[in-house]
């Protein structure tokens, strides 16, 4: 069985600048195949929605195989980045129409509510990448275990 890399890291939302969001959206509004970030081809559509106890995100990635997937989770962000491998047998070809993007792509998502790191799963079926975050409780206090020293 594979699995979807799952990464913990601090501090996702500082990695991407406000600024910097705004320009890559102005951007990819303008012609989606120019980027700012280096490297970075498309935005994969993504729906994002919240349960009573959960926050969804559903990224729309068909085409991109399962080891190409990195989701990376804080208790404030989501990252998630992959590559979509160009199929097209020959680059010296024709074409009548060319509209599905291929190259990497990485997206930050900042999150509403704090999310328990330890509850998170990711799944790939049918190509939708989704990702399920249990939120972490208002007001439960958590036991700190204390060792001897």
């Amino acid at each position: 069985m594979e699995y979807i890399k799952i990464r913990f890291g601090k501090n996702l939302g500082q990695m991407h600048s406000r600024i910097q969001r705004t320009i890559d959206d102005m951007f990819q509004r303008v012609n989606p195949l120019l980027s700012v970030l280096p490297g970075e081809v498309w935005r994969p559509q993504m729906d994002i929605f919240e349960t009573e106890d959960a926050i969804v995100i559903v990224c729309e990635v068909s085409g991109v195989k399962k080891e190409h997937l990195v989701v990376e989770i804080d208790s404030g962000a989501v990252k998630i980045s992959g590559k979509r491998e160009d199929l097209r047998e020959s680059k010296v070809l024709r074409y009548h129409l060319a509209e599905i993007p291929y190259g990497s792509f990485e997206r930050i998502l900042m999150l509403s509510v704090p999310i328990d790191v330890n509850e998170v799963t990711a799944s790939y079926k049918d190509g939708l990448l989704t990702i399920k975050m249990t939120k972490r409780a208002h007001g439960k206090a958590h036991n700190i275990p204390i060792e001897n020293a």
